[in-house]
């Protein structure tokens, strides 16, 4: 009784990561350059039809325990916020025609990892977005920790 106690009298910080999937299809292409260019850049990835991928998204957040849930974060609102901001926008879309952010930007691991915090920057009450990890495969992700500030 004594440890839990002295563990809810001070504060902790504590790092919470919630996944999340979706599917969606890309192709990688800069207007800017001829298509031989973007063939010799992209590879085949620059195929305008698209190719898909089954991502997995790690959102973390930080924050300070409440005492009288245990919860950093309501963790169904969490999944909500995910889904709405995330998984309904991005799931079963092809991400050059149906998401707005990649109208203009390609749609790397890297570039959706900074979409994702943008979109989920300041929604997530309670809690501090810490981290979004995106992995395109089991073995390729892109960590995104926020604007650099100095």
């Amino acid at each position: 009784m004594l440890l839990l106690y002295c563990l809810l009298s001070v504060p902790l910080m504590i790092l919470l990561t919630r996944k999340a999937e979706f599917s969606s299809a890309h192709f990688y292409w800069n207007d800017a350059w001829s298509a031989a260019e973007n063939e010799r850049v992209f590879g085949k990835c620059s195929n305008r039809n698209g190719h898909g991928h089954n991502y997995t998204l790690e959102v973390t957040v930080s924050g300070e325990i409440d005492p009288t849930t245990g919860f950093v974060v309501d963790l169904k609102e969490l999944k909500d916020i995910l889904e709405r901001e995330v998984v309904s926008v991005y799931d079963h879309r092809h991400l050059n025609y149906e998401v707005p952010e990649f109208k203009q930007a390609v749609p790397t691991t890297e570039n959706m990892a900074v979409a994702i915090w943008r979109r989920l920057d300041g929604k997530i009450p309670n809690a501090k977005l810490y981290r979004v990890r995106v992995y395109e495969m089991a073995d390729l992700f892109a960590d995104y920790y926020g604007e650099v500030t100095e």
